[in-house]
């Protein structure tokens, strides 16, 4: 007898409102044809509010749905309202750049919400399968969109290297997804979980959860499997560049940290050394390599190879305080790197021409509050109070001492040090070198306007009054432990 899974629809509402706005907005275009890039935006963000609002009621839930294949608690709400976020931002920061580059390509908003809804099921999920069929919703919307600019090359390349470095990562994640169901024969985590508490484990369910581990860190992008990320951050549209970094990452993240502490928890001390090992190598390289960068999108994405490294250490630290200081990090990021590729796609005007450091010379005196926006973000990136990204790595590196990571922890301050150097060297350039030419006045579009101002806004309102949202964190992380 077929046994027909319960359908609760409410605990997936906010990804089908996404979906069906993607819908929505695809129909739209066949029959609008020229200039539906505003009225996109608007359909998408429209539908975006609506899935805020859907998912609100998921705070107060601690429960599975769908038999047990995805899960409705805090910690769902917290990474949908992040994605949310980073959504939001993309479609305000994306207007003005594809009206500007003359671009009539509004399937842009319609794989915007489709890998949005795809990371919803990734951070739900409560089942390898669920995991995988949402990395792979985000995954294609992702490669389309690294590549969706027509005349561009690089664009084509990094879409390219997005699609064969990804089919590789999944296939791993896949094949480890295999392996234990052969050990457990489950893959719903808390079966796992059960299975690697018994203690009778075999070499097969070591060797999946090693390549679990090696499709994680690529989406992460954690050294050494980050070798797409220059490139592809470099190619695809800026605005894009920013969602990815926020957005793949956070639904990365979430989880990670969810397979790893709800199911392979009682083998912590199996696999925390490599995650230790992972967050050194990544906090090194991506900062090393920053500093030589002289195009500020490579720049950023060393910069985002960094941060995955400082998250890490939120995971070796495990525990409440490492975990619920990992959603904190991931919440002042957000806001941060979003804010900082939208001046980036600004600067950039037509064509992403103005893409090097050189370009930002003399931008305080044209433009002194971008310049102003910009150095708050950059100030957060590295690390500066009173920004919202000195509390995000406190509040890691706390908790990493808290568990005698002392040498970690002096590393990442180390890192994080050496990272002042090329985020102040993009300030020095905008408010004490002049420009070679005389450059053109910038013009804001109004969503390009709202979202700088919301962006740098946040960074110091949660930087100087941190208490709520750490306590939002917390509670947030509560349902993992």
């Amino acid at each position: 007898m077929i046994q027909v899974p319960e359908i609760n629809l409410g605990g997936i509402l906010p990804a089908l409102v996404l979906s069906l706005a993607g819908i929505f907005v695809m129909l739209m275009c066949l029959f609008m044809r020229k200039g539906a890039v505003p009225a996109a935006a608007i359909v998408s963000l429209a539908g975006i509010l609506v899935a805020g609002a859907a998912n609100s009621h998921l705070r107060f839930l601690n429960e599975q749905a769908f038999s047990g294949l995805i899960s409705l608690d805090a910690y769902t709400w917290f990474f949908n309202l992040l994605i949310l976020i980073a959504a939001g931002m993309t479609v305000l920061t994306s207007v003005k750049y594809l009206t500007d580059d003359e671009l009539d390509l509004s399937e842009y908003f319609v794989l915007l919400l489709f890998s949005s809804a795809g990371m919803m099921f990734m951070v739900s999920a409560n089942h390898l399968l669920t995991i995988f069929i949402g990395l792979e919703t985000l995954s294609i919307s992702i490669y389309v969109l690294a590549g969706i600019l027509p005349a561009n090359l690089k664009s084509k390349e990094a879409a390219l290297k997005y699609l064969l470095l990804g089919a590789f990562s999944s296939a791993i994640f896949l094949y480890g997804a295999a392996l234990l169901y052969g050990s457990a024969g489950s893959l719903g985590l808390p079966e796992l979980s059960k299975y690697f508490q018994s203690g009778k484990i075999g070499q097969m369910a070591y060797i999946g959860m090693g390549m679990l581990l090696v499709g994680f860190a690529f989406k992460v992008a954690a050294v050494p499997f980050h070798m797409w990320t220059p490139d592809v951050y470099e190619g695809a549209p800026s605005p894009l560049t920013g969602f990815m970094s926020v957005g793949v990452k956070a639904a990365a993240f979430a989880a990670f940290v969810r397979v790893f502490f709800e199911s392979l928890i009682s083998i912590q001390v199996n696999w925390v050394d490599i995650l230790w090992v992972l967050a050194v190598l990544t906090m090194i390289l991506g900062n090393l390599a920053a500093i030589v960068q002289d195009n500020i999108k490579r720049m950023l994405a060393y910069s985002s190879i960094a941060h995955a490294g400082y998250i890490l250490i939120g995971m070796i630290a495990g525990q409440e305080a490492g975990t619920s200081g990992i959603l904190y990090y991931l919440l002042a990021y957000t806001f941060t790197n979003l804010g900082a590729f939208g001046v980036v796609a600004l600067v950039g005007r037509k064509g992403e021409a103005n893409v090097y450091l050189d370009d930002y010379r003399g931008l305080a005196r044209t433009n002194p509050l971008l310049a102003l926006a910009m150095s708050i973000f950059l100030f957060s990136l590295a690390g500066i109070p009173p920004t919202a990204g000195f509390v995000g790595k406190f509040t890691i590196f706390s908790a990493a001492i808290k568990q005698g990571y002392i040498w970690l922890v002096v590393i990442g301050v180390l890192t994080s040090a050496a990272s002042v150097f090329y985020y102040f060297r993009v300030v020095m350039k905008m408010y004490m070198e002049s420009p070679e030419a005389e450059p053109a006045k910038l013009q804001f579009g109004p969503a390009m306007l709202l979202a700088l101002t919301i962006a740098a806004s946040v960074v110091l309102y949660i930087g100087i009054f941190p208490t709520n949202y750490l306590n939002l964190a917390a509670q947030s992380v509560k349902p993992l432990f």
